[in-house]
C-alpha cells in the first residue's frame, strides 16, 4: 500500500479485565502505534497504573485512557482484574465490567474514533459502536481450534450450551479429525466464574454475532484447518493475526537478587534438563492436589523450577528436593526462564499466553489443564499435536494420583517414548519464534483497517 493512500486512524482498544487478555491486546497496540496509528489502551486505573510501571518505554501514539471502574456488590474496591479474586467472585467483576458502557460509549463519540478492537465479554460493545457510526473488531485471545470449538453465535445463544455434558465432545459442526472438547471437571468450574444473567457463551454470540469481523491469535501454520472453518460459521471475515510473540521482557531489574540466584542455579544445569512447573496466576489446586502434583514432581527425579503463587508446598517438601528444586513463590520473570538454555520443558496449565511464550522456544509441554476458560480444550488439542502429552485425570472430578504426573514428565522430558513429543515442539520454534513472519500477519490485519478507512473518507467525499 502506497503511502499516499494510507491515513493514520484513532484505533481504541478495550480488552476483558485479565492479564492473559491484557498482555496480548497491548502487544497489538504497540503495534498498530508503532506502524504510526494514534491507539487508545483503555482499561481501569489500577491496571493503568500495572501498565506503566511494567511498561514506561511505550510509543507516544498509545495513550492508556483510565475508566473508573463502577463498585457492585460483593466485588472488593481494590479488585480490577480477575488476577485479584478467586474464581467464585469473577461473576461480580463481569458485571462491574458491564457498567462501563456508559464511560466507553462516551469515548467512542468524543474521540473521533475509527475502529474499536474489543474482546469477548464487552457483548453490548459492538451494537454501542455501530450506533456512534464506529466500526468494531473482536480480538479473540484465545485461538481458532477453541473458538471453532464453541462454534457460530446461533449455537452459542440458543443451541448446544445448556447442560455441562453438552460441552464434553466434539461438536458435529467440526469436519475435521478433533479430540479438543471439555472434561465435565473443568466445565463445572468455569461455570463459577460465569455471571448467571449473561453466561460467557452468550457473550461470545453477541460480540461475534454483532462485530464488523473478527481476528484471531493464531496463524495458518498451525491451525489451518480451524482457521478455514470460522469464516464459514460466522459467515464474516475471521482473521488470523499471527501469534503475537512475545520478546524476552526485562521483566526483573539489574539488581534482583532473586532472579539472580535463580539465573545462577539454572546455569548451573544441563541444557535442557530442567523442567519449568507454572499453573498461571488464577489456578488455585486443593492442598490435596498440590500434594499429589507435589509427590509426582519429587517422583520424577529431574530438576525443576516451580513458581508457586496461590497454593503452598507440603511441609518437608523443599529440603528433600533442594538439590534439584527451585520452588519461586509469587510472580516470576516466565520469558526468561523459558528461554534459559537450561531448560527444557514447561508443565502448564494450558493458556495460550503461556503455550505461545513455551513454543516460540521450542519446548515439549507437560499438559495439566487448568480447568477454566478454554484451558480443556487446549490441553486436548495439544495433546493430539503432539507438541505434548497431557497428565491423566479423572473426567469427572479432575482428581490425579502423583505417580501419573511422575510418569508423564519423564516421558515429556527423557523418556524415548517422548522423543516424538520434543521433536514436535523443538520444530515449533520455527514458526512460534518466527517474529518476521507472525509481524506480517499483523501487519496484512492494521493494512486492512487503513484500506477500510481510505475507502471510506474517498466515498465521504
Amino acid at each position: 500500500m502506497g503511502s499516499e493512500s494510507k491515513r493514520s486512524l484513532h484505533i481504541a482498544m478495550f480488552p476483558w479485565l485479565a492479564h492473559g487478555h491484557i498482555t496480548p491486546f497491548l502487544e497489538l497496540s504497540k503495534f498498530l502505534s508503532l506502524r504510526g496509528h494514534a491507539v487508545s489502551f483503555l482499561t481501569t486505573p489500577g491496571n493503568v497504573a500495572r501498565l506503566a510501571g511494567a511498561h514506561p518505554e511505550l510509543p507516544p501514539s498509545l495513550r492508556l485512557v483510565s475508566l473508573p471502574l463502577p463498585s457492585v456488590p460483593n466485588l472488593p474496591t481494590s479488585a480490577e482484574s480477575t488476577s485479584d479474586l478467586d474464581i467464585d467472585s469473577v461473576p461480580y467483576l463481569k458485571k462491574a465490567y458491564d457498567q462501563l458502557e456508559p464511560a466507553l460509549a462516551r469515548f467512542l463519540s468524543d474521540g473521533r474514533v475509527d475502529w474499536v478492537i474489543h474482546d469477548f465479554a464487552s457483548h453490548w460493545l459492538p451494537r454501542a459502536a455501530a450506533r456512534l457510526g464506529v466500526r468494531s473488531v473482536f480480538f479473540s485471545t484465545i485461538n481458532a481450534t477453541s473458538l471453532a470449538f464453541l462454534g457460530p453465535p446461533s449455537e452459542l445463544l440458543g443451541g448446544r450450551c445448556h447442560k455441562p455434558e453438552d460441552l464434553t465432545c466434539v461438536p458435529a459442526w467440526i469436519p475435521y479429525e478433533s479430540t479438543a472438547c471439555f472434561r465435565l471437571y473443568e466445565v463445572l468450574k468455569h461455570q463459577r466464574c460465569m455471571d448467571e444473567e449473561v453466561s460467557d457463551f452468550s457473550r461470545f454470540g453477541h460480540t461475534i454475532d454483532g462485530c464488523d469481523f473478527v481476528i484471531v491469535r493464531s496463524c495458518h501454520e498451525f491451525e489451518s484447518e480451524p482457521l478455514s472453518l470460522l469464516p464459514e460459521i460466522y459467515q464474516k471475515p475471521a482473521i488470523p493475526i499471527g501469534l503475537v510473540t512475545p520478546a524476552i521482557r526485562d521483566e526483573v531489574g539489574a539488581d534482583d537478587e532473586k532472579w539472580k540466584a535463580l539465573e545462577s542455579w539454572l546455569s548451573a544445569k544441563r541444557e535442557k534438563s530442567v523442567l519449568y512447573i507454572a499453573l498461571g496466576t488464577e489456578v488455585i489446586l486443593s492442598s490435596e492436589l498440590t500434594n499429589e502434583l507435589a509427590a509426582g514432581i519429587e517422583k520424577s527425579g529431574l530438576p525443576f523450577v516451580w513458581v508457586v503463587r496461590n497454593c503452598l508446598v507440603p511441609a518437608g517438601f523443599e529440603e528433600r528436593v533442594s538439590d534439584r528444586g527451585f520452588v519461586w513463590a509469587g510472580w516470576a520473570p516466565q520469558t526468561r526462564i523459558l528461554a534459559h538454555r537450561a531448560t527444557g520443558g514447561f508443565l502448564t496449565h494450558c493458556g495460550w499466553n503461556s503455550t505461545i511464550e513455551a513454543l516460540s522456544r521450542g519446548l515439549p509441554l507437560v499438559l495439566f489443564s487448568g480447568g477454566s476458560a478454554d484451558q480443556g480444550v487446549m490441553a486436548r488439542f495439544l495433546h493430539q499435536k503432539r507438541v505434548g502429552f497431557e497428565v491423566p485425570r479423572d473426567e469427572a472430578d479432575g482428581s490425579f494420583t502423583g505417580d501419573v504426573v511422575a510418569k508423564s514428565i519423564r516421558q515429556v522430558m527423557v523418556e524415548p517414548e517422548g522423543k516424538p513429543i520434543r521433536a514436535n515442539a523443538s520444530a515449533m520454534k520455527e514458526v512460534f519464534g518466527d517474529m518476521e513472519l507472525q509481524n506480517k500477519y499483523m501487519e496484512e490485519f492494521a493494512g486492512i483497517l487503513e484500506k477500510s478507512a481510505t475507502k471510506d473518507q474517498k466515498m465521504a467525499k
